[in-house]
């Protein structure tokens, strides 16, 4: 495993990270989720991303992850979490407010049995918080201790441009990260979201490096999603099934051939295709199994060289 500075900040982050998004504390039995933590602390892995409402209910997800690392040394691995994202009924059980941020930060807290996180999102824009007080609220977290670095998630290029702005005329802490979703079928955030952060000295933490399965190979053009797979679960079959067309699965078995020619199975070709850019931190993966841990985490290091960027390029335009 190597290992990346989250942006300009200080902190080492593992080149793949995992993830718990529609995985623990959902469809991913307890037992099953711990094997994978562990799986992936074995092979390098010091940087796993959650939320507080990923899983069944509120917390779920965080839950079981701060079990599957309680093992281990607390200062040997980074930890996430997030809010935005409604938890309850009330008027105030959502979004960016100094209440709502406070209140999901000692939940989570309390979920993952840690005393900090190490980076916490705001898991979406909220317009209707002023995002002075948002900010203000990060910086006060980040001076308290209990968590270390802020970060964004999916939020515009003005967004991010105004957020930067307002922390450097306030003196605040600065955010360290953005966690956008990025892979080999959707690349927007090349334009103009990594500039952005580039000059501000944000490290991106990208999510669905493999387009929720489609970039592994496992969905054929005129054939059913197999079984047990994300395109076949209630619950995230939309997420895919929107990219399952003739189009994007012609894409996906020329980048095979290209994968085989390099000796790299599909997985391992997006996410070494996702680290060549510098301004990425971390390739966040879903895992439901160890083997898939395994299997993914060998992408770390791998160096495509040009020709087989090219190839890629040509395939993807």
């Amino acid at each position: 495993m190597e290992y990346r500075r989250l942006g300009k900040s200080g902190l080492k982050v593992s080149e793949i990270a995992l993830g718990s998004w529609l995985t623990y504390g959902t469809v991913t039995e307890r037992q099953q989720s711990i094997a994978c933590v562990k799986e992936a602390y074995d092979q390098g892995i010091n940087h796993f991303d959650c939320a507080n409402v990923y899983g069944s209910e509120p917390h779920a997800a965080e839950v079981v992850l701060g079990e599957a690392l309680a093992p281990y040394d607390r200062d040997s691995y980074v930890l996430t979490t997030k809010a935005f994202w409604p938890t309850g009924k009330g008027p105030n059980d959502k979004g960016l407010s100094r209440k709502h941020i406070f209140t999901q930060v000692e939940q989570s807290l309390r979920a993952l049995n840690v005393d900090y996180v190490d980076i916490f999102y705001c898991h979406r824009f909220d317009p209707e918080t002023d995002l002075e007080e948002t900010l203000r609220a990060l910086d006060d977290l980040v001076s308290q201790g209990k968590i270390l670095y802020a970060g964004l998630s999916e939020w515009q290029p003005n967004q991010i441009a105004d957020g930067i702005r307002l922390q450097r005329e306030f003196n605040l802490h600065k955010f360290a990260a953005s966690q956008p979703v990025y892979n080999m079928l959707n690349r927007y955030i090349e334009h103009a979201v990594i500039p952005i952060c580039d000059d501000a000295g944000i490290g991106q933490v990208v999510f669905s490096p493999l387009a929720q399965g489609v970039l592994t190979g496992k969905y054929r053009r005129g054939q059913a999603a197999p079984e047990g797979s994300r395109g076949a679960t209630d619950r995230v079959k939309a997420f895919v099934e929107r990219q399952l067309n003739d189009e994007t699965l012609s894409k996906v078995e020329r980048l095979e051939g290209v994968a085989k020619e390099a000796g790299l199975s599909l997985a391992q070709l997006a996410i070494a295709w996702i680290l060549r850019l510098d301004s990425v931190s971390s390739a966040l993966i879903g895992a439901s199994r160890p083997e898939q841990v395994l299997e993914n985490v060998k992408a770390s290091g791998v160096k495509l060289d040009g020709d087989t960027l090219d190839k890629i390029e040509e395939i993807l335009a």
